[in-house]
């Protein structure tokens, strides 16, 4: 998109050279080429009716700029510079039943017209009276020697309700998609599913209940990761862990205190569920329905797609997905510098966090990415931001809740 963009200015200004020698001055041809477009902004979605209120906003890929408008209608028009756009749109519509909800959309846009349209789709919120995710540390640290460590990572799920909840079958996937990497993917299902390349689950007769405000960590490894030479953290209350022992290279070693999850399907070698140490991924939490099983999934979801490659040929892969309606909490990661699209629909995560600013920054090692505190319940427990917009739920490169080990 961006390179597109790059080529058409680049002929824009070639032929305003030619043309400024053989016109006259008064022609201002400079004022011409500057003035900024007409843009129609689009906004509809299935059994919407009308717009309420919807914030959307147009960020230049090139510059950093954003550009804000509040939209109340289905079609609203602004002047904006050319350039290439990403759009995000959160706010309220009216549904076809008279039901005032959130809703939110995300697009991408080439600007290089001087009237131009933009279609943006805006689905419904989905938001469930189950956990959330509190805090996914993915980066891992480096030792004292500046060597990676590979272990120690983890999910922080928290019950952010007012009734108690119950970890078994809780399901923990990460996405097929890299945000950095925006494929032209077919069947495109991103409205309707959730391709993923990892899912572990908790079984049901290992749940255990959660109180209000309460949490469970989900550990790669659930030891003390903070030695002399590892400024790692103390995860050894972890209430879960995942290790990836058929991988020797890791390292890692199970903790029998400590109950394991089950990795029910993984696309990498010996059914590893591996984080991304630079958040290039989308994870989220589901459940499945009463009556789905491991074995029915595995039959009946798998999900072939195919794109075109640099090539000039078409890859085709297969992988497994989870419909969006089984989702209870999503969170999309990736860094400004490099990111493409979200993996997750707008209706489960219109917005994305991070861990670093810049591929491979230095300073990620060691954090995480972590919802903000809005407010307290009455039990004392923290209440925490869920907007369905990791943009505005998230504290980018956040340091982690575990500095002096898990805590309740």
């Amino acid at each position: 998109m961006k390179n597109k963009f790059y080529l058409l200015a680049l002929l824009a200004v070639m032929g305003l050279a030619t043309t400024t020698v053989s016109c006259s001055s008064d022609d201002n041809i400079e004022n011409i080429s500057t003035a900024p477009s007409k843009l129609t902004l689009n906004l509809s979605g299935e059994n919407i009716a009308a717009i309420k209120s919807v914030t959307i906003d147009l960020k230049e890929t090139n510059t950093g700029e954003t550009t804000t408008v509040v939209a109340t209608s289905a079609n609203t028009e602004i002047e904006l510079k050319k350039g290439s756009y990403t759009i995000t749109a959160n706010g309220t519509v009216e549904l076809t039943t008279g039901e005032e909800i959130e809703a939110a959309g995300n697009a991408v846009l080439d600007l290089t017209q001087d009237n131009q349209n933009v279609n943006i789709s805006l689905g419904i919120k989905s938001f469930s009276e189950d956990f959330i995710i509190e805090e996914v540390f993915f980066t891992g640290v480096q030792t004292f020697e500046g060597k990676n460590y590979n272990s120690g990572k983890y999910f922080k799920l928290t019950n952010n309700t007012n009734k108690t909840l119950n970890t078994g079958g809780l399901l923990i996937m990460k996405s097929a998609f890299n945000p950095a990497s925006n494929y032209d993917i077919s069947p495109a299902i991103r409205s309707t599913d959730f391709a993923v390349s990892a899912v572990m689950m908790i079984p049901t007769n290992l749940g255990k209940d959660v109180a209000s405000g309460d949490f469970v960590v989900i550990a790669d490894m659930a030891f003390n990761h903070n030695n002399a030479n590892t400024p790692g953290y103390d995860l050894s209350a972890a209430d879960y862990e995942y290790p990836n022992l058929e991988s020797t290279a890791l390292g890692q070693v199970d903790n029998p205190q400590v109950p394991n999850t089950v990795v029910i399907y993984s696309a990498a070698d010996f059914s590893m569920f591996l984080l991304h140490n630079r958040g290039f991924e989308s994870y989220a939490i589901a459940r499945f329905p009463a009556n789905e099983t491991t074995e029915s999934w595995l039959e009946n979801y798998k999900y072939d797609y195919e794109y075109p490659n640099s090539a000039g040929n078409t890859t085709s892969k297969s992988v497994y997905k989870i419909p969006n309606a089984w989702i209870l909490d999503g969170v999309n990661c990736a860094i400004e510098a490099v990111w493409e699209h979200n993996p997750l629909h707008s209706s489960i995560d219109s917005g994305w966090t991070a861990c670093g600013t810049i591929d491979s920054d230095p300073s990620r090692y060691g954090k995480t990415v972590r919802r903000k505190i809005i407010g307290t319940m009455e039990n004392g427990k923290n209440i925490y931001k869920d907007t369905n917009n990791s943009t505005e739920d998230f504290v980018k490169s956040s340091v982690s809740s575990f500095q002096n080990g898990i805590v309740h």
